[in-house]
Parts: structure tokens; C-alpha cells; sequence
């Protein structure tokens, strides 16, 4: 099935040809659905900490940080806003000329409220000879939003969101890879340092650099730290094969094969190069201006102080099992931490011999941890906290995509539909063991994972694969923690409207 020229094709992006049969073979077998115990709520796998103990967890954090641990602020921000624009391009290929739709209407209505109205008019000017009034005025509404999406003008239907005017501020509009910098300084330095580190696409790698180089060192200024910030592109070798509907080889009219990239579970490959004790991870598009930040700041300070104050008594434990000196009332102590804290049951676990007990604490204790922030359901697309039955049987913590759920499974389409809470993907994460040594992140990548979607390429139908979600099944074996956090901390930007919305105004 595959010719030599495929084979060298495959050995370029560093892919085996084992691998490559895996993935034809997955095409084939599909993943299983996860099999689910509950939906998470609070009291039942989501903590929801009270004022006091907030303030105890941020003191956690604030010490943590003294003793100048390394922390990294992780941006995944290599999507392309396009989808953002999806209604203003169907407006610019509509057959009518003036806004039609809602959409359309609010666009235009408050067209002068957006941080990027400055450039567009500017852009406007120079490509039109008129500024946005005198378009709208003779009724030219198309030659707006080309100058918005095309080349010509911003190219925004081509950039990346991490690089669009966002926010607007007296001394200028920011984007959000700006926001994410200030962040860094706000919760995330040590050492007088912030580290971010951003996920890129090769294309645009250069511009994500020029802007850094404009404006990282009045930030730096302004919060009195330094900064080290780098980049990282996707890598080549966590691309996926694309599959006919029956399952053989999607090739291009070349007769190439047609690679994928693996979605965003494959940047554990390169969140496991971050050299760091601890690494934030959040979207690139979840961000607010300085006046709203208070709460982020407060609630990325807390669920740290959960992390690290977990990891310090899990350390402990570790400690005393390596020590052999402990008694039965110490396993069962580490019992109750690992049920009860870390949310990891195992029905069993009564039945284990002495010996066998501590193979699995020290198991269970020694791996990677993260404490996702999670907001109550309000309706917004994609997954959700649950305890789910894991390959060994135990019951833990996961984050969720309804593609993993049995949609033909009432109990369980029941547990997702009136689920209480939702993911955001607002994570802190531990990722070096009790003796100081990174964990091969790797390694806790649950492979049954992945799923499978319909795409096409040039109007032909193809199968496409995803890699395990990275905080889905890629962090599927971690110690995983749920802490309920305010919806003010929570804004993503879907469409280009909700840059509208009073929180990003």
C-alpha cells in the first residue's frame, strides 16, 4: 500500500512507517467511548474554596514562588482567526450589498467600538481614498470588511488571533499575545522573571517575533521584571495521516499522501520540552483589559496554591513509602489523600496485600499533576469535568469532549447535557517528580483517546485523526484536581462580535 516514495515522504516529517500503519488501523476500529461514572459538581470531584482558605492558598502560591522555583506561563497560539470572520466572509460573498443579518448589523452599528478601528480606517484610507464614514456613506459596506479580512488591508481572515488588536487603552489597542505578557508579570514571575513560552504555526513565527520585539520591553518596564519569552511550532512528527472512506490513503492530486496536523493534543510533545516546576497553560483568546484582570490574577494565584500545596504533601508521602518506616494508620492516611484530595479511587484497594498497596500509592502519587479552573455551565461549546473509569480500572478526574461520549448512552448524554460545570482550559501543572526530575509527559498520554472527523480537501471527502486532547486524553494520567472559579475569568473570543461584549470593551 505504501511505495518508496511514500516511505521517504513519511521519514521526512519523522513519522515511522509503524505509526502510520497504527493510524490506518485506527481509521479502521475507531476509539472506544469512555465509560463514565458521573459528571463532576461541586463536592463531588470540583472544590469550591471560601474566602479564607483562597487567601491561605494565594499566601501557598506567593511562597512558592520566593523560593525561586521556575514557572512558565504556556500559550497554545497557532490557530488562525479565520474562524472568527466566518459571517463577514459570507457577507463579502452574499449577493446583497448593504448588512442584512443581526450579525452584520451589530457589526456595522459598532464598528467604532472595536480596537482595531483606528487601523482599519487607516487601511480604508489608503486603499480606497475614503475613511470608513465616506464608504459607508455611498453605501460601500464590502470595501470595509476587505480591507479588514484581505491582504491589502489588516489580513485579518489570515492572521492569527494572538495577533489581532483586541483591547483598546489610552497609550494604544493591544493584542492578545500583549495580555498574555502582562499576565505573565502579574501572576506567573519569579526571580524577576516571566517566562511565556507560545505555540506557533511555521507562517507565523516572524510576526508573533516582531511584535514581542516591539513591545516586551515596555511591559518589562512597566512591571519592573524581565522577560524570557520563546516560540515553538507544532512538530511535523505528530502530524496525522488523512484516510478515503475506506480507510486506505487520502492522496493529493500529486499522489502524495495528505498529512494532517494532530490538533492540539500534539503540543504535549511540546509542552514537555518546557524546562519548568511549573506551567500555566491557557488559550490565547481568553483574555481582558487591566481593568477586569483583578479576578484572574486572584483565581490563577489560588488554583497554583491548590497545586502546589497538594504536590508538597504528595512529595511527603512519596518520602515516607521510600523510607519503608510507616505504619498502618500512615496507609491508610495516604489512602484517604489519594481517594479524597486527588479524587483516584480504586474499588479494590481493601484487597491489596501491604506490599501491592504501596506499588499502587506510590504509583498513583508519582506522576504529573494539574488543577483546572472550572466555570458553571452557561452553555459555551466544549468539554466538561467528569469521573471516569481509566485502562487500570481506577475512577479519576478528566476533562471531557462530548466526541468521547456514547451519544447513544442516555444516562451518559444526560450526565453531559445537565453537567454543572465546563472547561475553559485553565490549567496550572506539576510536571517534575518528588526528586526533582522532569516526567516524560509522554509517557501519560492515554492513546485510546483520539477520534475521528468527516473534512474535506478540494470538495473531497476525507477521514481525518486527532490525537488525544491536550488536557483531554494526553493528560489522561495525571493526578487531575477541579476548582469551581468565577465566569468573570472566563471570555473567550469566537466571533468577532464578542470582541463587543462590555468585557472586552
Amino acid at each position: 500500500m505504501l511505495s518508496q516514495e511514500d516511505l521517504k515522504q513519511i521519514a521526512q516529517k519523522g513519522i515511522t512507517e509503524e505509526q502510520i500503519t497504527n493510524q490506518l488501523n485506527e481509521f479502521k476500529t475507531g476509539f472506544p467511548f469512555l465509560k463514565l461514572e458521573a459528571a463532576a459538581s461541586i463536592g463531588h470531584g470540583i472544590v469550591a474554596p471560601d474566602e479564607e482558605e483562597r487567601k491561605k492558598l494565594v499566601n501557598a502560591w506567593n511562597e512558592y514562588k520566593a523560593a525561586g522555583r521556575r514557572i512558565v506561563k504556556f500559550v497554545p497560539a497557532s490557530g488562525a482567526a479565520s474562524r472568527m470572520f466566518k459571517d463577514m466572509f459570507a457577507f463579502l460573498s452574499a449577493d446583497y450589498e448593504v448588512p442584512t443579518t443581526d450579525f452584520e448589523k451589530h457589526y456595522f452599528n459598532n464598528l467604532k467600538k472595536f480596537a482595531f478601528y483606528e487601523a482599519l480606517n487607516a487601511a480604508c484610507l489608503k486603499n480606497e481614498g475614503k475613511d470608513i464614514d465616506a464608504l459607508i456613506a455611498a453605501g460601500n459596506y464590502k470595501a470595509v470588511v476587505a480591507n479588514m479580512l484581505e491582504a491589502k488591508g489588516l489580513n485579518y481572515g489570515q492572521l492569527p488571533k494572538g495577533l489581532l488588536l483586541f483591547h483598546n487603552y489610552a497609550e494604544g489597542a493591544r493584542t492578545p499575545m500583549e495580555e498574555h505578557l502582562v499576565e505573565g508579570a502579574l501572576y506567573a514571575a519569579s526571580n524577576s522573571e516571566a517566562n511565556v513560552h507560545f505555540t506557533v504555526s511555521h507562517e507565523h513565527m516572524e510576526l508573533f517575533k516582531q511584535k514581542v520585539a516591539e513591545k516586551a520591553d515596555g511591559f518589562a518596564e512597566k512591571y519592573g521584571i524581565k522577560y524570557d519569552i520563546t516560540f515553538s511550532e507544532q512538530k511535523p512528527s505528530t502530524d496525522t495521516i488523512a484516510a478515503n472512506s475506506d480507510n486506505t490513503p487520502f492522496r493529493n492530486e500529486d499522489g502524495s499522501l495528505l498529512f494532517r496536523p494532530g490538533g492540539h493534543g500534539a503540543l504535549i510533545e511540546n509542552l514537555n520540552e518546557i524546562a519548568a516546576d511549573v506551567i500555566f497553560v491557557k488559550n490565547i483568546d481568553n483574555v481582558v483589559p487591566d481593568r477586569l484582570k483583578a479576578d484572574t490574577v486572584e483565581w490563577k494565584q489560588v488554583i497554583a496554591g491548590v497545586l502546589v500545596t497538594l504536590q508538597q504533601r504528595a512529595f511527603d508521602y512519596l518520602r515516607l513509602l521510600d523510607s519503608g518506616v510507616y505504619n498502618h494508620e500512615q496507609l491508610e492516611e495516604i489512602i484517604r489523600f489519594v481517594q479524597n484530595d486527588l479524587c483516584c479511587r480504586k474499588a479494590d484497594i481493601k484487597h491489596l496485600e501491604d506490599a501491592d498497596l504501596v506499588i499502587y500509592l506510590k504509583q498513583k502519587l508519582n506522576r504529573p499533576m494539574r488543577v483546572c479552573g472550572v466555570v458553571k455551565n452557561v452553555g459555551e461549546p466544549g468539554g466538561g469535568p467528569f469521573l471516569t473509569y481509566n485502562q487500570d480500572g481506577t475512577v479519576s478526574l478528566q476533562i471531557l469532549e462530548s466526541s468521547q461520549i456514547d451519544k447513544s448512552n442516555q444516562e451518559y448524554m444526560e450526565m453531559f447535557t445537565k453537567g454543572t460545570h465546563f472547561n475553559p482550559v485553565d490549567l496550572v501543572c506539576a510536571v517534575k517528580d518528588y526528586q526533582g526530575n522532569a516526567f516524560n509527559l509522554p509517557d501519560y498520554v492515554d492513546k485510546t483517546t483520539g477520534f475521528i472527523s468527516s473534512k474535506s480537501k478540494n470538495g473531497r471527502e476525507l477521514r481525518a485523526l486527532e490525537l488525544p486532547g491536550l488536557w483531554n486524553g494526553a493528560m489522561s494520567n495525571w493526578n487531575t484536581v477541579f476548582v469551581e472559579v468565577p465566569l468573570s475569568t472566563f471570555n473567550p473570543v469566537k466571533t468577532v462580535n464578542d470582541l463587543l461584549r462590555e468585557q472586552h470593551q
